[in-house]
């Protein structure tokens, strides 16, 4: 790994900072063609390539030194289930592949690339039976309940209940 770890050295000394240069909702970001302009001719210089990935829920980032074939590998799990407002199934998994692909990359090079505060899409916020019903087990059924404001729980006290008994 040393022919590796003297070419990522080496890389990481000349890399310069990497502004934020794409306008989000209410953030800023760096985007990842700008991350790619600015690291691609140097990890040419010092010998480095890198690969990303899919591999079943995750994002496998693989960088590599060519002349000795020593690599680094990590992996990214790709949340499930989230939702974003206006966008539909595929459009949220592929804003997470991007955002995955920035991060990931920029993590395994050491890459500065500012304040770091793009995760702030809008979730859907679920409500207290959706939440009651995602249960699975009689632990976490009381977990969220007691998660409850006293209003909602009042108001979700036979809910629980016949989850309750579901789920014995």
């Amino acid at each position: 790994m040393k022919n590796l770890f003297k070419a990522l050295a080496d890389f990481q000394q000349e890399v310069p900072v990497i502004h934020k240069d794409t306008a989000g909702y209410g953030y800023t970001y760096t985007n990842l063609t700008n991350i790619l302009t600015t690291i691609n001719p140097l990890m040419k210089k010092h010998g480095l390539g890198f690969t990303q990935l899919l591999e079943g829920d995750g994002l496998k980032t693989i960088i590599f030194h060519s002349e000795s074939g020593e690599l680094l590998q990590s992996i990214a799990n790709i949340p499930a289930n989230v939702i974003l407002k206006g966008m539909n199934a595929f459009q949220v998994l592929g804003s997470a592949n991007t955002y995955l692909r920035r991060y990931a990359l920029s993590s395994a090079l050491g890459l500065v690339t500012d304040k770091d505060i793009d995760a702030c899409g809008d979730q859907v916020k679920l409500t207290p039976s959706e939440k009651l019903k995602e249960c699975k087990t009689q632990s976490e059924l009381r977990e969220v309940f007691t998660s409850l404001t006293r209003t909602e729980q009042t108001s979700m006290e036979t809910l629980k209940n016949q989850l309750k008994e579901t789920l014995s």
